[in-house]
């Protein structure tokens, strides 16, 4: 084959595959479109929802506002729907070049990354959420008149739920790398007390300015941290005992 000939099937080759990421990009940017769609039409129930246990009103000072909390309800409400779309989309891509068992395992990621994600958000909202709001409006009794802005209200519901949606797939990011190679669970526990000390300083970043609310925030990242070298373990096995079958067979 000469220089030439394989400088055009590697062009042809590149083409394919952009060809193929342009694809799957267009179907996970319909679903997402869809999806914001719908939970445009129901911003009114979803708001509702998550104002039902105000015990005041909420205010918006410009037009913007509103249209903003319409927004951003509804791009949260697709980009978590979206998600095992993005997933399903990347497995295909990715697809050809895996084995037949490796496809197999890979695809269940898909389910676990969406569970892990809509149970960080509920652990964030219905937990941390709860504990850190509650505290700050307990600072004001008798000497302030509560009132809040919307957008003010669900940038600090964001700010609290949406990091914890994301560290929850610490585990099953874990696992992905370790099935990889890129990391082991030994790496994993020899950088533990450092990983320690960044989640201590994301818990306080994450709480109100007291010591056991920032401990009670910082605690869950340190188990998932925990859990995640668990998970590691797992992968590392079963790549192991992979390797060893793939041996046995040559």
């Amino acid at each position: 084959m000469s220089q030439e000939q394989l400088l055009n099937d590697q062009e042809m080759e590149v083409t394919e595959h952009l060809g193929e990421l342009r694809k799957r990009l267009i179907w996970s940017f319909l679903f997402f479109i869809t999806f914001f769609v719908i939970g445009f039409i129901y911003v009114k129930q979803i708001y509702q929802y998550f104002t039902r246990n105000l015990t005041f009103d909420l205010v918006i000072i410009s037009p913007g506002e509103a249209l903003w909390i319409y927004l951003m309800i509804a791009s949260i409400f697709a980009f978590t729907l979206t998600i095992p779309v993005i997933c399903f989309q990347v497995w295909l891509f990715i697809k050809p070049a895996l084995t037949p068992k490796e496809r197999k395992i890979t695809i269940a990621y898909i389910p676990a990354v969406f569970l892990l994600f809509v149970g960080g958000l509920c652990f964030g909202y219905f937990i941390i959420q709860e504990m850190v709001f509650n505290f700050l409006l307990s600072l004001s009794e008798g000497m302030f008149e509560t009132m809040f802005t919307a957008g003010r209200y669900f940038r600090f519901l964001l700010q609290i739920t949406l990091p914890f949606a994301f560290f929850f797939e610490i585990p099953i990011v874990s696992m992905f790398l370790t099935s990889l190679g890129f990391i082991t669970p030994t790496k994993m526990k020899k950088v533990r007390k450092y990983a320690y000390f960044v989640l201590v300083i994301i818990g306080t970043m994450l709480s109100p300015p007291d010591f056991f609310l920032q401990l009670f925030v910082a605690a869950p990242l340190i188990v998932l941290y925990e859990v995640a070298i668990f998970t590691s373990e797992i992968a590392y096995r079963k790549k192991l005992r992979l390797e060893e079958e793939q041996i046995t067979v040559e």
